[in-house]
C-alpha cells in the first residue's frame, strides 16, 4: 500500500508509474463508481465508466494543476464520461418506475426486516423518483460530502445553481418521503 498523498500519486502516474495508478484506483474506485451509478442506475455501465475515468486519469495526470482536490477532479472526469455516454446515445436514458411491479426478490416477504433496511429502501425508492440532476446533487452533498463550490466544479455550474438544485432536490425528496409514509406513493 502506497501512503503518498493523492496529488503525489498523480505526479507518479504522469511519470507512467502503474503502481501509483493502482493505488489511486484502490482509494477512489467505490466513490467514483457510486457517483456514476447514481446518475445511470446501471451497474454494468457504471463499472465501464469507472474504468474509462481511470484510463483518462492515466492519460491526463500530468495536466492536473492542483486547483481542486483530487477527488473533485476525478468526479469531474466521471461526470464528463457520463455526459459523453449520453451524447453517444443521442438521448438521456431514464428508467420509469413501474408501480405495478411485484418485488420477487428473496426475502421480500420476510416480516422481520430491520428499521435501517426499511429506511434505506424508502430512501432509495424516493431517490429513484428524482430527476438525474437532483439525484446527482444529493449524492454529491450527502454521500461525497462535497461543498457547493466543489460540486459546481464537478458539474460545471455556478455555485448559486448548486444551492438552488440542492434546495429543490431536498424539497422534492421530503415530499416523496412524506407521500410514501402516507401510502400515496
Amino acid at each position: 500500500m502506497d501512503d503518498r498523498p493523492d496529488n503525489e500519486l498523480l505526479t507518479a502516474i504522469a511519470n507512467q508509474e502503474m503502481p501509483a495508478l493502482s493505488e489511486l484506483y484502490r482509494r477512489h474506485q467505490r466513490r467514483v463508481y457510486h457517483f456514476v451509478l447514481s446518475k445511470l442506475n446501471d451497474p454494468f455501465t457504471a463499472n465501464d465508466l469507472l474504468n474509462d475515468t481511470m484510463l483518462e486519469v492515466w492519460r491526463s495526470a500530468g495536466r492536473f494543476q492542483g486547483r481542486a482536490r483530487v477527488t473533485t477532479w476525478l468526479l469531474s472526469i466521471a461526470h464528463h464520461k457520463v455526459l459523453d455516454l449520453w451524447r453517444q446515445q443521442g438521448r438521456r436514458q431514464s428508467t420509469e418506475l413501474d408501480e405495478t411491479m411485484i418485488d420477487e426478490s428473496p426475502g421480500a416477504d420476510v416480516e422481520a426486516v430491520t428499521l435501517a433496511v426499511r429506511d434505506k429502501e424508502r430512501l432509495a425508492q424516493c431517490m429513484a423518483r428524482l430527476s438525474t440532476e437532483h439525484r446527482e446533487i444529493l449524492h454529491l452533498v450527502f454521500f461525497e460530502e462535497l461543498n457547493y463550490e466543489e460540486i459546481g466544479q464537478i458539474i460545471g455550474i455556478p455555485e448559486g445553481t448548486v444551492k438552488s438544485r440542492v434546495h429543490h432536490a431536498k424539497k422534492l425528496l421530503k415530499q416523496h418521503l412524506t407521500n410514501l409514509d402516507r401510502g400515496a406513493a
